[in-house]
């Protein structure tokens, strides 16, 4: 068995198959994109999108695979407080402009 083979196989022991994740992922990003749509929000920034993508991921593994494994909770945090951090940097410029 190649090193890639068995990189895979010990994630998937993690986060499921690779097939059921993406197709996971694929549901959470519509239904996101559905509710934006809907809710007519569409000035989310890439910077926050990329976050929801990748929080998505993270849920998909979790549903899909080991729900214990703690490395994906702490992806779902850090994904999120990148977003806390870029939002509160972006207040900051905005206020630096309005004085």
């Amino acid at each position: 068995m190649s090193n890639i083979q068995q990189t895979l196989n010990e994630r998937g022991k993690n986060y499921g198959s690779f097939e059921d994740v993406a197709i996971t992922t694929d549901q959470l990003k519509d239904a996101m994109l559905k509710a934006l749509e809907k809710n007519k929000l569409s000035a989310v920034t890439p910077v926050q999108w990329e976050s929801l993508s990748q929080i998505s991921t993270k849920i998909a593994r979790a549903v899909n695979g080991n729900v214990d494994y703690v490395d994906n909770w702490r992806d779902i945090a850090g994904y999120a407080l990148l977003v806390v951090e870029y939002l509160e940097k972006q207040g900051e410029k905005n206020e630096s402009k309005n004085k």
